[in-house]
């Protein structure tokens, strides 16, 4: 039972979040349901779960909110946060990304799409099996600590923004389009929309701060890793 990945299922409509429990245990998850986030927060306070199923729409506090503090605090930051709402709009899912929220699934989801962006975010957030370090005009990332540092002073990434940075890093001054990201970096991305990408490296640049600069966007191409960069004067 000790395999089984704990998955937090903050949800105020039981039936949802009972259809849901039952179609993740029975795909070897164990399901915890919390009504609202106070409750959430004492489950979290007990047991980090592995993922975190959060409702948009709430009673008190909304999933965003929750999501941004969570991903505030350092005992929570790194558990992935996956939005569940009604709300398909473009601006929303830009808003619950933002958030911190590292997925994003619309009501009504299948089942099987429910269980692939879990079982994605999981892999996401499994450690680097390698433990090489890089480092670029200043920038160093080693896979082994799993530390970023700019000129020697450490710097804060999120799970999935490491990975992002990594890749970035290991195949420096190639143009990669959003697609070749998600195939690189996200893996399994059958559910995960490209512009995904683009909120994970605008997320990126304000966790890189100066060296953010590294990080070109190449219009109507993508992204690009340079060391050439135009740094800001009080780089």
């Amino acid at each position: 039972m000790k395999n089984q990945p704990r998955v937090l299922i903050v949800e105020d409509e039981p039936a949802i979040a009972e259809l849901i429990a039952v179609n993740l245990r029975h795909n070897g998850f164990a399901p915890v349901w919390a009504e609202d986030g106070e409750a959430a927060q004492r489950e979290l306070d007990a047991v980090l779960p592995d993922a975190i199923l959060l409702d948009w729409m709430l009673p008190g506090q909304s999933g965003l909110v929750l999501a941004r503090k969570w991903r505030a605090d350092a005992r929570t930051k790194g558990v992935p946060i996956l939005m569940l709402t009604a709300r398909g709009d473009e601006p929303d899912k830009v808003q619950g990304l933002d958030a911190g929220a590292d997925d994003y699934i619309t009501k009504p989801f299948s089942t099987q799409e429910l269980l692939a962006r879990i079982r994605a975010v999981l892999r996401r957030r499994a450690p680097e099996q390698v433990s090489d370090s890089v480092t670029i005009a200043g920038l160093t990332l080693d896979a082994g600590t799993h530390r970023v540092t700019w000129k020697d002073k450490p710097l804060k990434l999120g799970p999935t923004e490491f990975k992002l940075l990594h890749y970035l890093m290991k195949h420096p001054e190639r143009v990669h389009s959003r697609q070749q990201l998600l195939d690189k970096v996200w893996g399994d991305h059958v559910y995960i929309e490209e512009r995904t990408v683009d909120v994970h490296v605008k997320r990126l640049r304000e966790s890189l701060g100066v060296a953010g600069a590294m990080v070109e966007t190449v219009r109507g191409a993508g992204y690009r890793f340079t060391a050439h960069a135009q740094f800001p004067a009080a780089a």
